[in-house]
């Protein structure tokens, strides 16, 4: 009955969101519009914007930062966070196939716990795994997606910013636009393969002087029914994936506003529904599989920040709830099939003050407060909360050439839980050296490097998962070292308009690693811990941009990988010196785009190298290299005072069937096509 209301439930809100996209997409052009040689003067100006602040932001960073405009994300193949960030280097993505299935995110083998997620700026948490979804986020809201190596240099942000191994920043889309204008709208429809629909609408208004509001919803639904092929050394066959389908509706609106005094404020509010299958693994001729999961996710989070002559002042405070529930009929119990059912409930509140000595010289504290509590209808579940607390005090010294950066974080972490002895308190203290340098006055050529000591608790899942929680699962700390080089130029005559290099050599050590290793299904993992586990890693970025004649421009951008990482736990196992599950020697990617007037082509090529999926690097876990080729075409015209996109992408041109996770196959070759309003 439960089950098949959502389904009614989620039907009910596919109707009304296909009336509400229709609606709006079929608003009269003319309302409020501004001439089309003015639109078409401010796009102009904002893409030039964007480009030189990418380049300069990158190249003054003292820490590895790469960077996805909205620009880039409108281009490149792909549905979802998860679907972009493949293109970054140092990056191994775990996709379990399918537009549903769990994707997250992996940074330089340090684990998906040590990568930390920020929505506008506050931190995206999950006490019960530690697993930031990816895969739920979509692209047609966001700004900016950048991911940060170490962490993000700029002082004044909350500790939580501090207290990770490296972070993704994602950034929504701002109302911007000139005192002309009241309003921007921008709609689209993505249809494809598998059963794919999925409308979004993204709508900007100026209530009044200095106060803005938004509002943005998606829909997508599809039945995830995609062929892939199952090889053994027996027999070879096509097979037909089945419970991959999906439907997810996100809705988050948004005020924006700026006080007399030059403050700046926001409050958004966002809501996520999600109804999918839980495509299990293809082993022992096992196809079929009947697990659902459903999510309910509801936040509202706000910030301010006053600026002042010298201080800077930062208040965030956000508050959550996680609904999640897991049914296996297949799981037999006494009093019926498996029905787990979980709540999480977060309260966070965030101060941070810069206060500037002088133009050079800058001094930070920020100070974090974070409440969670976990509910089940587990038998004899602990019922565990956490208190986290988190202070930081930083300092930089900058000057035109050179960049000095240092903080000290302070994490303590109280745990209580029912039933069980509580668990013993942690303070850990954490400190981070960066710096950066400009070689030549005349010259965009820096180095750069850092040294980041962190630590991170195991989840509750990891500690209290009934049957599978293991409190004696150890903490993990890592120490990470880089030194990188980068370059960037502009070409003002000439074919040649810039070209941007960067390249890092970094060293991380792990002590107690812990590896999350999926079961017979996603929501059953095996947890424990490696000793020790040393990382070397090469990473290379380039990028460039040519003019070949007016109205012609093409760019390029590599980006590779090299990687050693390796269990140093025992020479005596077999295991050691090995390379650690899913850790691939060589990757790396390659994009090309060529814009012709109103024409746009784009491709894409991702590889990952072989890997193993166990310690041991025996020929029974060996994983082949998989590697995709993906090409999309877009045109674009003026209709009256809007504009009218229409993208047309294929992926996996070349058919190839892979698995990034062993026995959970990913899609052959699929189409998607996109059409855009924007007004």
């Amino acid at each position: 009955m439960v089950k098949k209301n959502f389904a009614l439930l989620g039907v009910n809100f596919a109707s009304c969101y296909f009336w509400l996209w229709l609606g709006i997409v079929a608003l009269p052009c003319t309302c409020f519009a501004q001439k089309a040689d003015s639109i078409q003067k401010i796009n102009q100006l904002n893409e030039v914007q964007i480009q030189q602040y990418r380049l300069t932001k990158q190249n003054l960073s003292p820490v590895p930062l790469q960077i996805l405009s909205a620009q880039e994300l409108m281009r490149i193949n792909s549905l979802s966070v998860a679907d972009a960030i493949r293109y970054f280097s140092g990056v191994q993505l775990k996709d379990y196939g399918g537009i549903g299935g769990l994707k997250t995110v992996n940074v330089r083998s340090m684990g998906s716990n040590h990568t930390a997620v920020f929505y506008d700026g506050i931190v995206v948490g999950n006490a019960q795994n530690g697993q930031v979804d990816l895969g739920r986020y979509g692209l047609d809201n966001l700004e900016e997606i950048s991911l940060w190596s170490g962490q993000n240099s700029n002082l004044l942000q909350p500790a939580k910013a501090y207290a990770s191994a490296s972070a993704i920043f994602l950034k929504t889309k701002v109302p911007d636009f000139d005192q002309q204008k009241r309003y921007f709208l921008n709609a689209d429809v993505k249809l494809g393969d598998f059963g794919l629909i999925s409308p979004s609408v993204n709508y900007q208004y100026r209530i009044k002087n200095k106060l803005w509001g938004s509002i943005s919803t998606n829909y997508i639904h599809a039945n995830g029914s995609y062929k892939f092929r199952l090889t053994n050394g027996v027999f070879d066959t096509t097979a037909l994936r089945n419970n991959a389908d999906v439907e997810r509706f996100r809705i988050q609106a948004a005020l924006f506003g700026e006080t007399k005094y030059k403050a700046k404020w926001n409050i958004q509010g966002y809501s996520f529904w999600s109804n999918r299958g839980l495509p299990g693994a293809i082993v022992a001729n096992k196809f079929d599989y009947s697990q659902r999961i459903w999510d309910q996710n509801f936040f509202v989070q706000g910030a301010y920040r006053q600026d002042f002559n010298r201080v800077q002042l930062l208040f965030n405070a956000k508050f959550t709830h996680d609904y999640t529930r897991f049914v296996d009929p297949e799981y037999v119990k006494i009093d019926g099939f498996l029905d787990n059912r979980f709540r999480e409930s977060e309260v966070y509140f965030s101060v941070a003050v810069k206060y500037d000595v002088n133009t050079q010289w800058s001094w930070s504290l920020s100070s974090d407060d974070q409440y969670q509590y976990l509910n089940a209808n587990l038998y004899r579940f602990a019922y565990p909360q956490r208190n986290t607390f988190l202070n930081v005090l930083g300092t930089a010294f900058k000057t035109d050439r050179l960049t000095l950066q240092g903080n000290l974080l302070s994490t303590t972490v109280v745990d209580r839980i029912q039933a069980l002895e509580n668990p013993n308190d942690k303070q850990i203290f954490s400190p981070t050296l960066m710096f950066s340098w400009k070689i030549f006055q005349q010259h965009n050529l820096s180095i750069r490097g850092f040294y980041k000591d962190i630590f991170r608790m195991p989840t509750f899942n990891d500690l209290y998962y009934t049957f599978i929680g293991n409190t004696l699962l150890r903490p993990e700390f890592t120490k990470q070292y880089d030194l990188g080089l980068t370059y960037s130029t502009f070409f003002n005559q000439g074919k040649l308009r810039f070209v941007e290099l960067q390249g890092d050599v970094y060293y991380n050590t792990v002590k107690d690693k812990i590896i999350a290793q999926p079961g017979a299904n996603l929501a059953r993992w095996i947890m424990y811990n490696i000793g020790k586990v040393e990382v070397r890693g090469l990473e290379i970025n380039a990028k460039t941009g040519i003019d070949l004649r007016k109205g012609l421009n093409i760019g390029f951008g590599i980006n590779y990988t090299y990687q050693q990482a390796i269990d140093v736990t025992d020479r005596n196992e077999d295991s050691f010196a090995d390379q650690i599950p899913y850790a691939p020697k060589h990757s790396g990617s390659f994009l090309a785009k060529v814009d012709y007037k109103h024409w746009k082509l784009n491709y894409s090529f991702i590889y990952t190298g072989y890997r193993y999926n166990q310690k041991a690097n025996l020929i029974y876990n060996y994983m082949e290299p998989w590697y995709t080729h993906d090409m999309a075409m877009g045109y674009g015209f003026k209709l009256k005072e809007s504009c009218v996109q229409l993208n047309f992408e294929i992926n996996n041109l070349l058919n190839q069937y892979y698995d990034v996770i062993p026995n959970f196959p990913m899609p052959g070759r699929n189409y998607r096509l996109t059409l855009n309003y924007s007004l």
